[in-house]
């Protein structure tokens, strides 16, 4: 309430009192109507304050002029003293309601303007690309455009703490870690400043801090409300930049190395022809060298075709032809090809009558067969048995390889038909590239089949897939 106004309020009540004394002669509903048109505007102008003071001035104006007996503040008529009590609670209650609708209405102007303001700040931080750039962005912009002290931010995902103006040093750090725990918004209007935690769904992302002038403890909300989720669009298009960058590098490596195995693939077909040529009429002496280059040359072709076997899947460039085929016969295929490779090892092929035909690429299914036989020779003893088994499971046909090495340990068996993996023990005793199985996997995954590996430690290994059968089997 302001003094001038009050005066000016008073004066106001004064001058229509003189006027319909001395120069309007109307009668008193008509001066108690005007009186309280006046107040209302007052009210509507100024505020309840000025509003109920001009009030009381006005009825004691009012009753001193007007009511009888005039020039004294009695009232003969009981009427009379109703209707002043009425003109009163009137004019006051008036000038509340007038005094709320105002609040309201500069209430309702300032949300807008915070909802603006958030805009503009929201708009800002959607560009900025990263989590990190996000929350920085969201320090300097916010105390530009709500006018702050000061922000600071913690990120919880990496520990960092930013801020933003040097009214931002009141917030400590332990402050913000603390409120990153808290459920709800904290304004201390005795120390001017605000917490808040920063949540997308019950997830902790950290908090964030002002220091005076502080917006509204709505506004402060819905401010850590869409830093969450700005915060977590950005870290999303982080991720997916991430995930791009990262395919694209593996398909360049793949097309390097298919390019590579091809160029590779040609020298070595001549090297192997004259290697050949020679061998057959080569002096004892030089036999032995010319047979090291040849098996040499043997393992480089493989290494080129299992690259560029390799490469094929990854590109999704796998073509299956899919038939009906016999499973005695896939693997009577598979082990006619490894004839040599399993002299002196005790074999048991164990298929049982009536198996349906598997639906496959007889030639991809027999390569995934030989590579779980040659996976056995290769880690299990000289010597020691082997088994291949075939039996229809839930309209599956799932073959099996089982060796007595030494089995495959818990931390491996995830990872065993992953690229280049090769089991801690073996990767500097056994030959190979670790791509063998990752081929496996892959032709039985473009079968829309499954691929998997039973084993404990020092008791061997079964390694298995399956193949629909044809019909869906019984």
């Amino acid at each position: 309430m302001k003094p001038l106004r009050v005066a000016v309020a008073v004066a106001s009540v004064a001058a229509i009192l003189a006027l319909y004394r001395t120069t309007l002669h109307v009668n008193n509903t008509t001066v108690a109507l005007s009186l309280l048109l006046a107040i209302l505007g007052m009210s509507a102008r100024w505020g309840l304050a000025e509003a109920t003071v001009a009030s009381v001035a006005a009825v004691l104006g009012f009753n001193y002029l007007f009511l009888p007996p005039v020039g004294a503040l009695t009232i003969q008529d009981p009427q009379n003293w109703v209707a002043l009590l009425a003109f009163l609670v009137t004019a006051v209650t008036g000038s509340q309601l007038s005094a709320r609708a105002r609040q309201r209405a500069a209430e309702a102007e300032e949300r807008r303007l915070e909802i603006e303001r958030l805009y503009t700040l929201v708009q800002g931080m959607m560009l900025s690309g990263s989590a990190r750039k996000t929350i920085r962005e969201f320090v300097n912009r916010v105390v530009q455009v709500f006018g702050c002290g000061g922000a600071a931010f913690y990120y919880r995902p990496t520990g960092e703490i930013f801020r933003s103006g040097p009214e931002s040093q009141p917030i400590s750090d332990h402050d913000l870690l603390a409120a990153a725990e808290i459920e709800d918004a904290s304004i201390d209007a005795l120390c001017l400043r605000a917490l808040a935690p920063v949540r997308l769904g019950g997830r902790p992302l950290g908090s964030m801090g002002l220091t005076a002038p502080l917006p509204s403890g709505q506004m402060v909300r819905a401010m850590g409300n869409l830093m969450a989720l700005t915060i977590e669009k950005a870290r999303a298009l982080e991720d997916a930049s991430h995930a791009e960058a990262a395919r694209q590098s593996e398909l360049l490596k793949s097309a390097l190395l298919d390019s590579l195995a091809h160029d590779i693939k040609t020298p070595l077909t001549s090297i192997k022809a004259a290697v050949t040529s020679l061998l057959g009429g080569a002096p004892a002496g030089e036999r032995e060298l010319l047979t090291i280059i040849n098996e040499e040359a043997d393992r480089l072709n493989q290494l080129a075709a299992e690259v560029i076997e390799m490469a094929r899947i990854e590109a999704g460039k796998l073509h299956l032809e899919k038939r009906p085929v016999a499973v005695a016969e896939l693997i009577s295929g598979a082990l006619s090809e490894l004839a040599p490779a399993l002299k002196g090892r005790p074999l048991t092929v164990n298929v049982p009558d009536g198996l349906p035909p598997a639906e496959a690429d007889p030639e991809f299914a027999g390569q995934v067969l030989r590579q779980f036989v040659e996976n056995a020779l290769k880690y299990s003893p000289e010597g020691s048995p082997l088994e291949i088994s075939a039996a229809l499971k839930g309209g599956k046909i799932v073959f099996g390889v089982a060796d007595q090495g030494p089995g495959i340990e818990e931390n491996e068996r995830a990872r065993i038909f992953d690229r280049f993996f090769r089991g801690r023990r073996h990767r500097f005793e056994t030959r190979g590239t670790g791509m063998g199985l990752a081929i496996a996997k892959g032709i039985v995954e473009a079968h829309g089949e499954r691929i998997w590996v039973e084993s404990e430690p020092g008791q061997g290994a079964v390694f298995y897939f399956s193949l629909a059968a044809v019909g869906g089997g019984r």
